[in-house]
């Protein structure tokens, strides 16, 4: 804004980047249309991800990607096709995300951007044919939460099984338009991808943006992709409209129950839960990291004969990754259906759609009624430890016991 501004003022704020992808973005240009001028007022900050239902699935699917398609060649937009992946991960990679830049998305999932101290920001259709056409969006100056986590998580629990542990304490609805901001020595303790984890699932405790402060991992994690960036904190002096503190070196792996993400139990308490599906991808849990911790525990053994997994990969550079260390392959030999990077069957549009009465443990985000499919599915969300150990019992299983 170029001026302090208080927390419930109401701003425009300049944008730096718009992020559209195949299910928000086709509503968006209709929107244009609407308008009378599709034309973005500056092409470069517009990124357009085909990650959805891709390849299409449909008829109308593939008219919508045609749709992205016209409308990327006509203004020269960055258009990120079939393939590449989920669009927030493809966004990080690609550098698009940066400490202290402001980044909508038609997606509420773009608050993942925080994990590189991004504010980015989930937006509806309609306010992203605003800010495609203006460089600009209207906001409220959000209240600070703070979330101080200490203590070493114990072996076979990971950001997955925190981010749960969160939820599950405070509520879905406890950050409501609020800026999370996560702290603590357990939290620089993580790398970039687990940060992507919490920050990924900010959204599902209702916050409007969830923040990591860019430290040397984060500026190491830029330099590997040839870039400098900003170092950006809080304020020594930065007010807290509520804070938290958590202790983790006794955490349990963590499951989310159906049908809700604060739905919270320690894997001891469902464990024996029958499953017919296992999926590990998604933007919360679809990188290099994820698929070696559930290649570990794959590796030599079998997914269930009455299981089937699906695994994919968060991104195409992921997946070449995961080629180059061996994993895809443990990962086909374990018996894993491995599909082309996408959000697959996180949104059950696509893939790995669930029938009446199918269980399904899953490394995603959500867990509502009807998410993957059927209205009487029920979906469980762990980590991709978890996922992994599930898929080999056919049951949800606490992972612990396959690291010695």
């Amino acid at each position: 804004m170029g001026r302090p501004v208080e927390i419930g003022e109401i701003v425009e704020a300049k944008v730096d980047f718009v992020m559209l992808n195949d299910i928000t973005g086709p509503l968006t240009l209709k929107v244009l249309e609407e308008v009378g001028t599709d034309e973005p007022w500056d092409p470069s900050r517009v990124v357009v991800v085909l990650d959805h239902q891709s390849p299409a699935c449909s008829v109308e699917a593939a008219a919508a990607h045609l749709k992205l398609r016209e409308f990327s060649r006509k203004w020269s937009v960055k258009l990120f096709e079939v393939g590449e992946g989920v669009c927030h991960q493809v966004f990080m990679e690609r550098g698009f995300a940066k400490p202290g830049s402001l980044v909508v998305g038609a997606d509420s999932h773009t608050c993942t951007y925080g994990a590189l101290g991004c504010f980015g920001t989930g937006i509806g259709s309609t306010d992203a044919a605003y800010a495609l056409l203006k460089g600009r969006l209207w906001f409220r100056v959000p209240e600070n939460f703070r979330i101080l986590v200490h203590g070493k998580l114990p072996v076979g629990t990971f950001a997955k099984d925190l981010i749960l542990h969160i939820i599950g304490k405070i509520g879905s609805d406890s950050a409501t338009y609020m800026v999370v901001e996560f702290q603590g020595e357990t939290i620089s303790e993580l790398g970039i991808s687990d940060r992507m984890v919490l920050c990924n699932m900010g959204v599902e405790m209702g916050a409007k943006a969830a923040l990591v402060a860019p430290d040397v991992k984060t500026l190491e994690w830029f330099r590997e992709r040839g870039m400098e960036v900003p170092r950006v904190t809080s304020d020594p002096d930065a007010e807290w409209e509520r804070e938290e503190v958590f202790e983790v070196s006794k955490l349990e792996p963590q499951v989310a129950c159906p049908h809700r993400v604060d739905n919270v139990k320690s894997v001891s308490e469902v464990e024996g839960v029958e499953i017919d599906q296992a999926f590990l991808g998604s933007c919360t849990n679809g990188r290099v990291e994820d698929l070696l911790e559930a290649a570990r525990i794959l590796k030599g053994r079998r997914v269930h004969p009455r299981v089937r997994m699906v695994v994919s990969p968060a991104s195409r550079e992921v997946y070449l990754r995961a080629l180059e260390l061996g994993v895809i392959r443990t990962l086909i030999e374990a018996g894993a259906t491995v599909v082309s990077p996408s959000c697959a069957a996180c949104m059950g549009g696509h893939v790995g759609i669930l029938g009446p009465g199918e269980v399904c443990i899953s490394s995603s985000n959500r867990n509502f009624k009807g998410r993957m499919g059927s209205p009487e599915a029920e979906i469980y969300l762990a980590s991709p430890a978890t996922v992994a150990a599930s898929a080999v019992e056919g049951k949800i299983t606490d992972p612990r016991r396959y690291y010695g």
